[in-house]
């Protein structure tokens, strides 16, 4: 005997028999799938638009899907600024004309030029604007599925701006997606609260343009890859991996470098009389930009699983114990910052992942890698508007992982390349050799030749500070400052950094060479003589902060000293 099957009132009302006899019943139709293929297929990122209103109508059915969008732990992170007043959109194109034009700067001479030959936006143009915005006040952890992955609700606002498109173009309306900006620029122009960030600004209107293909494409910028360049199979292939993004940053231009040599050319002495100074005095003054009057120190800090092996002469806790001194300003990397004119950020490596201890795991996964990174640019470009941008780290056992990483990266002799450290003596070093020798062996063994990526090593045999460093270098040489180094940690950073983007060797000045062994060879690798040879091992941005001192007062000189005629 067979009783019929409760079916509930509400949710879904389908059986497992039902879905096992027919899989495909959730299909809408052909007609619909043929629908969404096409408003996929013809969406566009819309430059050109009608001033005529949008109906508010339409307006709220393009919020809608927006609203719509899939978020992590159903938090619905997004916020949409509807903005139609005139006098704001203008402020907003003001600040994506500014950013357009320092970008054409930072790349190559030819990608450069086309840039500006590119209509990029239409924000005066556009009826409405609407800015997508992520409230990330609530803490990662205390928000489904951010714990693991911090970065998934602005992943989910992106989704949100995408249904918005795909309605919008459904109905004939165009949207373009502009990020022409300083983050903190358009935070600023909205009244923004700390916590909620910005994911650009929508241009909204009915378009005065009807692009049968992408407009980058037709531009001849680039052309869309094959589906199959992008679709991996099982796990990412140690051989015949995809191309990287091409990157077109780059360094400043031979008259710029020239023009820093002639204006000390003609001072009242004898050219290159100020030695490594007036290398560095050129090398910053090549920069775009006015020449820099005072800085930054940016600090980073990480913890890392290696001291297990007794690597170091100190506890692990001493790492948060100078980081909170530096956060009160009395550290000693702080403090010299400080009577050196400069403010200070402080950065610490949190991770969402275990770490692992270089020996038998790798340190870092590539997400904690990614996310570390991208915090770090976002400091860096911070910090340039400061002017020099100093580079310091703190992190018990981290020189240790500088060694290792100097090895892997230059294929240095472990036995000549590992230091003493702070403090240590002769049966640490021992211990340190050991730990980088099998660091080393693990990753080569695993790897292969991949031991040649910089963000793979970073990953196997890196650490949360010199990621965070990594970033910082890339943000801050984006955005056209000057990077001075400390010592061996930070200068691994810069070269990680140099790996990943070349142009950003053309605003790296060595602080100072410290005792640590592998230091000598990393400045090599880089090609840069330091400011300072003092023997200094504090860390913490100690050298960098003096010597920026030094190379702050050599600008100076150099802008007031007597001339010839």
């Amino acid at each position: 005997m067979t009783w019929p099957r409760p079916v509930p009132l509400i949710g879904d009302r389908t059986s497992a028999q039902q879905r096992a006899a027919d899989p495909t019943g959730w299909a809408l139709g052909a007609e619909a799938v043929a629908a969404l293929d096409e408003v996929i297929g013809a969406r566009r990122d819309i430059r050109r638009f009608r001033p005529d209103p949008v109906p508010d109508a339409l307006l709220q059915a393009v919020l809608s899907a927006g609203h719509q969008a899939p978020s992590v732990g159903h938090s619905q992170p997004w916020r949409f600024v509807v903005v139609t007043e005139q006098a704001t959109r203008d402020r907003a194109a003001h600040l994506a004309d500014r950013e357009r034009l320092r970008q054409a700067d930072r790349l190559d001479a030819d990608r450069g030029t086309r840039l500006l030959d590119l209509k990029l936006e239409g924000i005066r143009e556009a009826p409405v604007g609407v800015v997508v915005a992520c409230d990330r006040r609530a803490p990662a952890a205390g928000v489904l599925g951010r714990a693991t992955f911090a970065d998934a609700d602005m992943w989910s606002c992106a989704c949100a701006i995408e249904n918005m498109w795909l309605r919008a173009r459904a109905v004939g309306l165009g949207i373009g997606w502009v990020t022409l900006f300083e983050p903190r620029d358009l935070v600023e122009l909205l009244d923004i609260p700390d916590g909620v960030e910005t994911l650009g600004w929508l241009c909204l209107g009915w378009p005065d343009e009807r692009p049968p293909d992408p407009g980058l494409e037709r531009a001849g910028w680039s052309q869309r890859v094959d589906l199959q360049s992008v679709v991996l199979h099982e796990r990412w292939p140690a051989a015949a991996a995809p191309t990287a993004p091409m990157s077109y940053l780059r360094g400043p231009g031979q008259w710029a470098v020239v023009a820093g040599h002639d204006d000390g050319d003609d001072l009242l002495t004898a050219p290159g009389s100020l030695g490594a100074l007036d290398a560095a005095v050129d090398r910053v003054l090549a920069l775009p930009g006015p020449p820099p009057t005072t800085g930054s120190l940016v600090l980073a800090g990480g913890h890392h699983l290696v001291t297990r092996y007794r690597v170091s002469a100190y506890p692990d806790s001493v790492t948060d114990h100078v980081l909170d001194a530096a956060d009160a300003g009395r550290s000693l990397g702080a403090t010299t910052a400080r009577r050196s004119g400069f403010t200070v950020q402080v950065l610490r490596g949190e991770l969402v992942d275990a770490p692992g201890d270089l020996v038998a795991t790798d340190a870092l996964t590539t997400a904690d890698v990614d996310r570390l990174l991208a915090q770090g640019q976002a400091a860096g470009r911070a910090a340039a508007a400061t002017g020099l941008v100093c580079l310091g780290e703190v992190g018990v056992g981290n020189t240790t992982v500088a060694a290792v990483l100097a090895c892997a990266l230059l294929d240095l002799d472990v036995e000549s390349a590992v230091g003493l450290g702070v403090g240590a003596d002769a049966a640490t070093v021992e211990r340190k050799r050991d730990v980088v020798t099998r660091a080393l062996a693990r990753v080569r063994a695993e790897r292969g030749a991949a031991v040649a990526d910089p963000h793979l090593v970073l990953a196997a045999l890196g650490g949360p500070e010199f990621a965070l460093l990594v970033g910082v270098t890339l943000g801050a040489a984006a955005a056209g400052a000057a990077v001075v180094l400390d010592g061996l940690a930070t200068s691994v950073a810069a070269l990680l950094a140099v790996r990943l983007e070349p142009a950003v060797h053309a605003h790296l000045v060595a602080g100072h060479r410290s005792r640590e062994r592998a230091h000598h060879a990393v400045l090599v690798e880089l090609g840069l003589e330091p400011l300072l040879q003092l023997r200094i091992r504090a860390g913490e941005g100690v050298g960098a902060c003096l010597a920026a001192r030094l190379l702050l007062t050599g600008l100076e000189v150099r802008a007031s000293a007597g001339r010839v005629s």
